[in-house]
């Protein structure tokens, strides 16, 4: 299931991203652990990476739609594929790609053809892009911008606009090519593209501590055209949306590659490492904290996947993807969080030694489920979804796997950012059903269930309605219906382990026990939700051979793989 350099080859993509995915692997093993950990430790612009990227043509040919050239295509399967890779190396170089991403949404769903042709020609000589939606005031709130765009006439009937204000932690805002920004002309939204090297662009700072370049910046009487303007009004508001929408997907790839390579360097630290006259691994609470993140990281990795195919079957009749994609943006990377730290409890000090992978992975898997869009955020948009999931299902064609090589261009026509409580999805219970054999998978369907009955029976009242910290904790049960019901799917498809895939609901059933504990606890329930939660908190099915079959699996991962010095 994990990424490894030694024997990568994604045989279901094509020849040319298979090519291209090898080559940035073997760039990063060239470049070596120690000149990688250096720089990180140094702060040193990746110059040398963008260059890699500019020879090879990296984000031209993964970041152009065929609707601008032919020879290239916007491809979120081997997207994914390119953001799992460059996690695994570092946070700071997925960065680069992934603003590069956001600041191109609001170009490719333009109207303006001779910005998109710019973009195009500045990609293909090796351009980076940034997206300037953040302020220090107002963060991602996209209801609220202090940067403001006047008319202005020079006397000889032409209009031209001036832009005036800042934003903030805006990735790649010190070479960006053009910078796709977020403002207001008179009371209509408005999105614009700039150049991070024009004269009226004043780089104030890097706001981070950091290799990646995270800016602010400031637009003194910047000067535009017609020819600058992407969008107004409230296309302009749904672009920032659906941007997020298409870009913040690669936060749960990056979350997957982080936990992959730590994975490697903890199990071949801890089962070559002798404790008391024996092995770390002997000890039983150091088998279950590897068996659970190594639950945890396949279950993040069945999800993140699937996920790709109803993203890129979505057209204006099936927009599912809309609840999948806050769940990648949370859930997975939270996932990513539990799992680092599990690790982090067995090998201890290790994850501290400046000489590790780890020790930048502890740090940088914080970052994902906080980027553009708390936990908190992605929950409660995740909570509109819910009635129409548990209670008003839709009959849909089965959403084939998607690794076809052909251009996502779906994501360019999105519509409107509204309506979201309308959508409408597959009944999620026939795959549990079909699972049920195995104990956990049956355990975890009831305590799904036991959600509408919560819902029927002991709904939240309208104070409980109005109580965020109440609502947010049931956005986490909800959640995990939804996750267990995609991690099957994809497991079917793939033919997963079923000992693997009895152990990530074995963990499952815990979380969703953890989360009914804290509903139960909440200064607003009643006597029914909390009669409820106590009725949810089960123990999985404990089953030795099983445990005994994972960890097999796991242990077999000591040496498979270290990242040359």
């Amino acid at each position: 299931m994990l990424l490894d350099p030694n024997h990568y080859d994604p045989a279901h993509l094509d020849d040319e991203t298979r090519r291209l995915l090898r080559a940035t692997i073997d760039w990063f093993e060239a470049r070596g652990k120690r000149q990688l950990i250096a720089d990180a430790q140094d702060k040193v612009w990746y110059t040398e990476f963008l260059d890699f990227v500019k020879r090879e043509k990296l984000f031209a040919t993964f970041c152009t739609p065929s609707s601008v050239d032919p020879t290239k295509r916007w491809d979120a399967a081997r997207n994914a594929a390119f953001s799992e890779v460059l996690g695994f190396y570092g946070l700071q170089y997925w960065y680069a790609w992934q603003v590069t991403v956001l600041g191109l949404g609001p170009i490719w769903m333009s109207g303006n053809e001779e910005a998109k042709q710019k973009a195009a020609a500045l990609l293909d000589s090796g351009a980076v892009f940034a997206f300037g939606l953040s302020e220090k005031e107002h963060g991602a709130d996209v209801y609220n911008t202090d940067m403001i765009v006047t008319k202005t006439d020079d006397g000889s009937g032409d209009i031209s606009f001036r832009a005036n204000g800042s934003k903030y932690y805006i990735g790649n805002g010190n070479v960006a090519g053009m910078v796709s920004v977020f403002g207001k002309l008179d009371d209509e939204y408005l999105f614009f593209a700039v150049d991070s090297q024009h004269e009226n662009f004043k780089l104030i700072k890097n706001v981070v501590d950091s290799q990646m370049f995270v800016s602010e910046f400031r637009l003194d009487d910047y000067p535009l055209t017609d020819s600058d303007i992407l969008h107004r009004g409230p296309d302009a508001f749904s672009a920032a949306l659906n941007t997020v929408n298409v870009g913040k997907f690669n936060l749960c790839t990056a979350s997957i590659g982080i936990c992959e390579h730590s994975f490697y360097e903890a199990i071949t630290h801890a089962h070559n490492r002798i404790l008391y006259g024996n092995p770390v691994t002997n000890f039983p609470h150091v088998r279950q904290n590897f068996v659970d993140a190594y639950a945890r990281l396949t279950a993040m990795k069945l999800f993140a996947d699937r996920s790709v195919d109803y993203f890129r079957s979505a057209n204006e009749n099936d927009r599912r993807y809309l609840l999948f994609n806050p769940i990648t943006k949370m859930k997975v990377t939270s996932e990513g969080e539990h799992v680092i730290d599990l690790l982090w409890d067995v090998i201890a000090a290790k994850g501290f030694e400046k000489d590790t992978y780890f020790t930048r992975a502890t740090a940088d898997i914080r970052a994902l489920p906080k980027l553009e869009g708390t936990v908190h955020v992605n929950l409660a948009l995740v909570l509109k979804f819910m009635p129409n999931y548990l209670f008003n299902p839709k009959a849909y064609d089965e959403v084939p796997t998607r690794h076809d090589a052909s251009d996502d261009d779906f994501f360019w026509h999105q519509g409107p950012a509204r309506g979201l409580g309308k959508i409408q999805f597959h009944d999620w219970e026939p795959i549990y059903t079909e699972h049920a054999h195995l104990p956990n998978v049956a355990l975890f369907h009831e305590q799904a269930k036991a959600i509408k009955t919560l819902l029927t029976t002991a709904a939240p009242d309208e104070k409980q309605r109005q109580d965020l910290d109440f609502l947010l904790n049931l956005g986490h049960l909800f959640t995990l219906v939804v996750y267990g019901q995609l991690v099957l799917e994809q497991a079917k498809i793939t033919g997963t382990d079923s000992n693997v895939l009895d152990q990530i609901f074995d963990v499952l059933v815990r979380d969703f026990a953890g989360y009914a504990t804290a509903l139960h606890g909440k200064a607003s329930s009643t006597e029914a939700q909390q009669q409820w939660a106590v009725g949810q908190v089960r123990k999985p099915h404990v089953d030795q051979a099983r445990f005994d079959a994972v960890w097999q699996q796991v242990v077999g991962l000591s040496g498979q793989y270290e990242m040359r010095p």
